[in-house]
């Protein structure tokens, strides 16, 4: 009996770059540390994330690491670094009878962009093509996103792109400096999308 592919080595397949009006979605590559560090290492930036880099060599060995790195992506406006994606397939519960029907359906969304590009639309034009990627090239059929409920530009980007809120979890998530805080979580289906489309 084989053992199933990894849902993650589904974006192995497809073509790379995905590109819209202003942006070019592609796989992260080690080279693209350097130029991610540059923002990522920034308070503003890390003060939502899930970590925040003690310094350049924590932030290499960590993003570096090759599960994070095959779910990373970079999206660059004018041949520069503008943010960067995360899109982690995994699979959806099911039932054990039924668990292969759910195996790789679903992933969950991330995002951060470089304050230099802040303030124009290409955060969410990213996002909107990312999961155009994950419905029509991957062919999943749910993507999530969750946030710090007072992340208020993150659920801006989630409502821009026809995500709807699913949960509002009080005071579910620990952050490093704020203590506990409310948690978000938006959902968008594939015929949803379809529709909206």
């Amino acid at each position: 009996m084989s053992t199933p592919k990894s849902p993650q080595s589904r974006l192995d397949e497809l073509q790379w770059p995905f590109r819209t009006e202003r942006v070019t979605i592609r796989r992260c590559a080690t080279s693209d540390l350097g130029p991610m560090w540059n923002y990522r290492g920034i308070p503003e930036v890390s003060k939502w994330t899930s970590w925040h880099p003690t310094d350049r060599e924590d932030w290499d060995t960590y993003q570096g690491d090759p599960a994070r790195m095959a779910r990373t992506l970079v999206f660059e406006h004018e041949n520069a670094i503008a943010g960067d994606l995360m899109l982690m397939i995994h699979d959806s519960w099911a039932q054990r009878e039924v668990a292969a029907h759910a195996h790789g359906t679903q992933a969950e969304l991330g995002w951060a962009i470089d304050p230099a590009f802040a303030g124009r639309g290409l955060a969410t034009e990213a996002v909107r093509e990312l999961i155009r990627i994950a419905f029509e090239e991957l062919g999943l059929r749910r993507v999530t996103a969750s946030a710090f409920a007072e992340n208020e530009r993150s659920t801006r980007v989630m409502e821009r792109v026809g995500m709807r809120r699913e949960a509002y979890n009080v005071k579910e998530s620990f952050h490093r400096d704020l203590g506990w805080l409310d948690g978000i979580e938006y959902a968008l289906l594939a015929e949803e999308w379809r529709v909206a489309g």
